[in-house]
């Protein structure tokens, strides 16, 4: 049976933080982002071969988290700009220090590591 698609962003946010609700997914996902951001600028402000290496690096982690940590197909395979949005939101939130009411609100709690 098909799942009904997502057609804004407001309503893929919650379903982007339940893809990754065990918090070693997000460190993984914060530390691909980190690294993809690092070798964005280098690739803008010192060699073009780090703009391809990106999202290389982004990727890597971000997956390897969805197929081995949260067992999950990533968010980026079904909805690839807002998944790239989500990264980044769920990023500048985290190192905000204003995440954690946006988990809460998606019924997800760090101190069970899954939704509920």
């Amino acid at each position: 049976m098909m799942q009904k698609r997502i057609k804004t962003f407001s309503a893929f946010w919650p379903y982007y933080l339940r893809e990754h609700s065990k918090p070693l997914t997000r460190i993984f996902h914060y530390f691909g982002t980190s690294l993809g951001l690092i070798f964005l600028l280098n690739g803008i402000f010192n060699d073009i071969l780090f703009l391809f290496l990106s999202p290389v690096a982004t990727y890597t982690f971000a997956w390897f988290s969805h197929f081995f940590i949260e067992k999950n197909k990533p968010a980026t395979f079904t909805y690839p700009l807002w998944s790239i949005l989500g990264d980044l939101k769920m990023f500048f939130l985290w190192t905000s220090g204003k995440l954690d009411s946006h988990l809460l609100n998606s019924g997800i709690d760090d101190k069970t590591s899954s939704p509920q």
